[in-house]
């Protein structure tokens, strides 16, 4: 049975935009590559296909937005850096859906205008909008939802994220926008920049999960506690003084009358330095159901649990599964009514390729 193919665009040829590429040139004979969107001169006009290693494939990429835009395509896969609302509704209201990994996670919970903007351009369009990934998305979005149609009743739901980022090469993320090595009074919830994005995210994603849960909570505290490195470290291509922020403790805590009801714990480091004061879960995600029943999984993503790799493939994996989050799903985004496509309304997403296609299986 011949599948519908549908065309994309890939908005930002970074880590994660180069895996959507890869992926779609090499699996995905659903998805046509129709446009991609890069952010620096040197990139401008270059054939897709080199800029992710591959063989030329007949596309350049291109800095203008009024080309892509134009061009006919079912959906955007939106990996850049930052997002853009003004762009994202003006894509959607050009008719093309919007599957993105950089915000957007909760679209109900955002200000009254932005919201209402949003759905005008998805009625306009007749598109829809996704954001999801590792985390804010899956672990805390659609594993939660999954394990709790095995609870009678939801006391708390918690995700603690454990990651040292010392071994993360993309250091214009962690010592750029996330600030580590930064004086400790840099790090705030409204920073007004990437750090406030950020928390917004997470913000956005416990809402998500309170209301589906039906947790009815009055409001998302947030916290963050920054630590300094004990003593200087070289991270890459970085400096860490000592002294600098080498930890960063975020809380996004959904409360109903004072109580915790869903709570999200990021504990990030950089330079291998571990508060001693800080809980202690296992290095990965660990998901946290307190209810009747309780039940608990903790979460890993390597490049193999097998086969022999490398460090910074096994780190390069994390980055394979945000991306591949998201693109499985752009199916059922374009399949979507017009307007916000969670993971709380959408189908299960599940790998496309899976053990390969059908086929090639032997009988």
């Amino acid at each position: 049975m011949d599948e519908r193919k549908y065309r994309v665009i890939v908005w930002g040829i970074g880590v994660i935009g180069a895996e959507m590429v890869t992926t779609i040139l090499d699996h995905r004979h659903d998805l046509e590559l129709v446009g991609a969107k890069v952010y620096s001169a040197a990139k401008d006009g270059v054939d897709v296909g080199e800029l992710v290693g591959r063989a030329t494939v007949g596309i350049a990429a291109t800095t203008d937005v009024d080309t892509l835009v134009g061009l006919e395509a079912d959906c955007v896969i939106y990996t850049p850096r930052n997002g853009n609302l003004d762009e994202v509704c003006r894509l959607l209201a050009s008719g093309k859906n919007v599957a993105t990994t950089v915000f957007l996670f909760y679209p109900p919970q955002l200000p009254d205008d932005d919201r209402d903007r949003l759905m005008a351009a998805c009625r306009a369009g007749g598109t829809s909008v996704h954001a999801s990934g590792i985390n804010p998305g899956n672990l805390s979005g659609v594993l939660p939802l999954a394990l709790s149609g095995m609870c009678r009743t939801i006391d708390k739901v918690t995700l603690q994220e454990r990651a040292d980022m010392t071994l993360y090469e993309s250091t214009d993320i962690s010592f750029g926008n996330m600030a580590f090595g930064e004086p400790l009074d840099r790090i705030t919830v409204d920073d007004g920049g990437f750090l406030a994005s950020m928390s917004s995210m997470f913000t956005e994603q416990v809402w998500l999960l309170a209301d589906a849960l039906h947790a009815d909570i009055d409001a998302v505290d947030v916290t963050v506690e920054p630590v300094a490195a004990q003593q200087d470290h070289r991270v890459f291509d970085r400096f860490l003084a000592a002294g600098s922020t080498a930890g960063q403790r975020w809380n996004w805590v959904g409360r109903r009358v004072g109580e915790p009801r869903v709570e999200i714990e990021t504990l990030w480091t950089v330079g291998d330095e571990y508060p001693e004061h800080w809980p202690k879960p296992e290095h990965g995600w660990t998901l946290t159901i307190e209810g009747d029943p309780s039940m608990r999984t903790h979460f890993l993503t390597l490049a193999s649990f097998s086969r022999p790799a490398t460090i910074a493939q096994h780190v390069h994996a994390g980055n394979v599964a945000t991306a591949m989050q998201v693109l499985n799903a752009v199916p059922a985004v374009c399949e979507s009514a017009p307007g916000f496509a969670t993971a709380a309304t959408l189908p299960l997403i599940s790998s496309h390729t899976g053990f390969g296609a059908p086929s090639s299986r032997k009988n």
